[in-house]
């Protein structure tokens, strides 16, 4: 037992000292941030321990340099005079704010051997943050509203809508942002009108051409892309979407039967064991003894196989709208196989295996009709159709 309070006090210390060489190693290499976060970590799960102590020293020197760097990177920002650094200018007085706030939980923090508490100089950035953010969102707004009025590609729309989302997270009710993030979106957005041909000579069944153009089922996460199957009129479209179906291939209903002949040896009573005399062999307590009587059984097992199948080939393409040129086809082929086993048999089914036992309780079913079976391969078509879906890009 001592041994072992020993070993996991050797562990203990060990841990502990690497997490503070570490942490020291990360403020001589310059990574304060990280430092700062090892620190608070470590002083947040018991701030008085005493192997805890290194910790509010490497705190303490890791907060005074990270704020005296940020601070003069800051102040080099703003002498810059560059607009675009305005991000980084809300971003940085942001940082110092919430290293402060997760700091300010611990206070005090007592550092025993110096006989003192560590100094943190705290500043209440509120109204730098304020100014900042506004500057941001006036160069976000100017920027982003620049894009809009002179796209000449959809990706300008883009780049303003993400400016204009942007916006919305740090100053939700600026101006009128909203309503022109709205029309950035809009215009950014590929439309896609999406067309079903058959080609084949069967009638497609309505149930799964719905079902085939339901994109609101196929989850596809693609914030730039809209596919329309009833047409708008008022959208110009970018793209069309073709979905082809060329050949619907039915089997002919099938039915193969198969014979298998099976025996096997069953107990079939007992007899009493009889010595060289005759006479009946009794056990210690005086009991005749019996031997299991043994006779082979034998039956004929007739399997009945019900089959059918059926295919469905096509091939999805997409062809740009402004340029009149395919840029994608992809084929697009799924198949549907109906299959039911069922079995009787004609002598003794003792002999038969409990598997095969099981089919004789099956009978002949009728089999599905020829549009029930596309609908069925249809099934599969979706899934390989929300796979093209996913894997095209338009730019």
């Amino acid at each position: 037992m001592k041994k072992s309070i020993l070993y996991s006090a050797i562990l203990v210390l060990f841990v502990a000292c690497g997490g503070v060489k570490k942490t020291q190693k990360a403020i001589n290499s310059g990574n304060y941030y990280n430092a700062i976060n090892n620190s608070i970590q470590n002083l947040s799960q018991n701030k008085t321990r005493k192997s805890h102590q290194p910790y509010v020293i490497l705190l303490e020197e890791a907060f005074q340099k990270n704020t005296e760097r940020e601070l003069e990177h800051i102040n080099f920002l703003k002498k810059e005079g560059n607009p675009a650094n305005y991000e980084a200018i809300y971003k940085g007085y942001n940082r110092l704010k919430d290293i402060q706030q997760r700091i300010r939980p611990l206070l005090p923090l007592v550092i025993l051997e110096e006989n003192r508490q560590a100094q943190f100089s705290f500043e209440n950035y509120d109204d730098k943050i304020i100014a900042a953010k506004e500057q941001l969102s006036d160069y976000l707004y100017h920027n982003a509203t620049t894009l809009l009025s002179n796209a000449t590609q959809k990706q300008d729309y883009r780049n303003a809508y993400e400016d204009f989302s942007y916006l919305s997270e740090i100053n939700p009710g600026y101006r009128d942002h909203k309503e022109k993030m709205e029309e950035a979106y809009s215009k950014g957005l590929d439309y896609v009108k999406v067309d079903m041909v058959n080609h084949t000579d069967q009638i497609i069944p309505a149930k799964l051409e719905e079902e085939l153009l339901n994109f609101n089922t196929y989850g596809l996460n693609n914030q730039w892309t809209e596919y329309h199957t009833n047409h708008l009129p008022q959208i110009q479209y970018d793209y069309i979407m073709d979905v082809a179906l060329r050949e619907i291939n039915i089997s002919p209903e099938q039915v193969s039967e198969k014979q298998i002949i099976k025996e096997k040896q069953i107990k079939d009573g007992h007899e009493y064991a009889l010595d060289r005399n005759g006479n009946v062999v009794k056990d210690s307590l005086g009991n005749k003894i019996k031997i299991d009587k043994f006779r082979t059984v034998r039956c004929s097992f007739y399997q009945f196989t019900q089959f059918k199948t059926a295919q469905v080939v096509g091939m999805v393409s997409f062809t740009n709208l402004h340029t009149k040129q395919q840029v994608n086809s992809y084929p697009l082929s799924s198949e549907f196989v109906f299959e039911h086993v069922y079995a009787n048999y004609d002598g003794d089914r003792r002999a038969l295996e409990n598997d095969l036992v099981a089919l004789l309780d099956l009978a002949a079913v009728p089999f599905p009709t020829n549009e029930q079976m596309v609908y069925d391969a249809g099934e599969d078509l979706k899934s390989r159709l929300k796979f093209i879906l996913t894997q095209q890009r338009f730019n």
